[in-house]
């Protein structure tokens, strides 16, 4: 049995099957990357754009055919696989549209007065490791700046995401990308770490994914001097200060909780409230949280759909019934169940001594915490091993900047329900990883930044 299966966790069936490559096919698959990175690079810089609009147009022209693939691969309801497809058409057409600034020389000024100047270019082949969460997303954030640069790259995606991988690549040889400038490859974890990063000709890896996959693929890119970008976990605060519009507040939190079914690592996660605020705010979230339902595979408009896999369910279901068992008080859906249908839940009285505090919970399930003050919310947010995004709600201007300062992480929004657009760094702190994708930065990790005197 191949490990690259698509399973409908609507269904359960098996849909489609693919063969997992062979020691041989992955050498040959680094080999082509390799061999095309000298002519890639070479070419001029506006056919390489002109070749990444096609791409972005057949993004946004497929976006249902697209959105119908990922339904059936992860659950993703059709209303927002459409709108991740149409997204990261955006994404490519961005770096089409604005690699000739951020690629420009970098002119220093020296105290010798020497002419010095900063030369940005491409190093060769990246490897991508992408989730399964968001599968054009994902793969859009990280492969196209690269190939914008001038970079070959080598795609692993996630086994439950083989069909969405082909027509990515279909979609790249549509649009007149040379062979070999982009090599998707159906590897396992060990061809991944004992063939591909250490490969001298693979100068560099990105990951999205577990804290367990991001730790295992940094130690060995280390052994072989390889620089690693990570995007992992998170664990997101949702901090509640202060507001004039409760409403917007609690559909804010709705929404940022259970958009992709609550599988996304930079979704809010706690939801931590001063205690003036806090009983109204949990008792009016526990009740938008109960009304939300899981939708059907042919609900367009579905905010939650099943989990990825009966896997995660169980997992989800799991470190909830821990937290119940250890204390905790459901304020609103169920823990029980099985298959992959998670209902949408909210828990409190959730402590540190218990294990989900620590936690990331990969579903539609929220905590809520009570804050004594301003100081004590901060305290909770930053009292997770995770780093990646918050959101703060407070209708002090001056307050709520001071308090994004505080907080330990990679992006902070003020109330808003995101900090997220192509055009804005991303990324985290601490486990939740680093390195940034996305906006000019999201060209620069896996680019030769070189000084040329004189």
């Amino acid at each position: 049995m191949s490990e690259y299966r698509v399973v409908d966790p609507y269904t359960g069936q098996v849909v489609k099957e693919y063969p997992t490559a062979t020691d041989d096919e992955i050498r040959a698959a680094i080999e082509r990357a390799h061999a095309a990175f000298e002519p890639w690079r070479a070419t001029p810089m506006e056919e390489r754009a002109a070749i990444l609009s096609k791409a972005a147009t057949a993004f946004t022209e497929r976006s249902r055919e697209l959105a119908e693939i990922i339904r059936t691969e992860m659950g993703k309801p059709l209303g927002q696989g459409v709108f991740e497809a149409e997204f990261s058409g955006e994404i490519i057409q961005y770096y089409a549209d604005n690699a000739a600034e951020f690629l420009a020389d970098e002119v220093l000024t020296t105290r010798s007065g020497l002419d010095a100047r900063v030369v940005k270019s491409a190093q060769g082949v990246i490897l991508g490791i992408m989730p399964w969460n968001f599968p054009y997303y994902q793969v859009a954030r990280f492969a196209f700046p690269n190939l914008m640069l001038g970079n070959t790259v080598l795609l692993k995606h996630a086994p439950q995401c083989p069909w969405s991988a082909t027509v990515i690549t279909e979609i790249l040889e549509e649009a007149g990308l040379p062979a070999g400038a982009y090599e998707n490859i159906f590897a396992t974890n060990d061809q991944i770490g004992e063939i591909v990063i250490p490969d001298p000709r693979v100068r560099g890896v990105s990951l999205t994914g577990s804290e367990r996959a991001g730790a295992a693929v940094a130690e060995i890119a280390g052994r072989n001097l390889k620089k690693v970008v990570l995007e992992l976990g998170g664990s997101d605060p949702f901090v509640v200060l202060s507001t004039d519009d409760m409403d917007a507040v609690v559909e804010s939190a709705v929404a940022t909780r259970m958009e992709n079914s609550g599988q996304a690592c930079n979704a809010s996660k706690r939801f931590i409230v001063v205690d003036e605020l806090y009983d109204e705010f949990s008792a009016r979230l526990a009740e938008a949280i109960a009304a939300v339902e899981v939708g059907d595979a042919d609900d367009e408009d579905a905010l939650v759909g099943p989990l990825s896999s009966r896997a995660a369910a169980d997992r989800l279901r799991e470190q909830t019934s821990a937290a119940v068992a250890e204390g905790a008080r459901v304020l609103a859906g169920a823990i029980e169940g099985d298959g992959t249908r998670v209902q949408p839940a909210l828990l409190a009285d959730v402590t540190d001594a218990m294990s989900v505090y620590r936690e990331e919970l990969f579903g539609p399930v929220g905590t809520v915490y009570r804050a004594k003050d301003v100081d004590d919310a901060v305290r909770i947010a930053n009292d997770t091993p995770f780093g990646l995004g918050a959101r703060v709600w407070c209708s002090d201007p001056e307050l709520a900047r001071a308090v994004a300062d505080r907080i330990d992480a990679g992006m902070v929004a003020i109330n808003d329900a995101s900090a997220e657009d192509y055009d804005m760094p991303f990324g985290g702190t601490k486990r939740s990883g680093f390195g940034r994708e996305l906006g000019p930065h999201g060209m620069e990790e896996f680019m030769n930044k070189k000084l040329v005197v004189g």
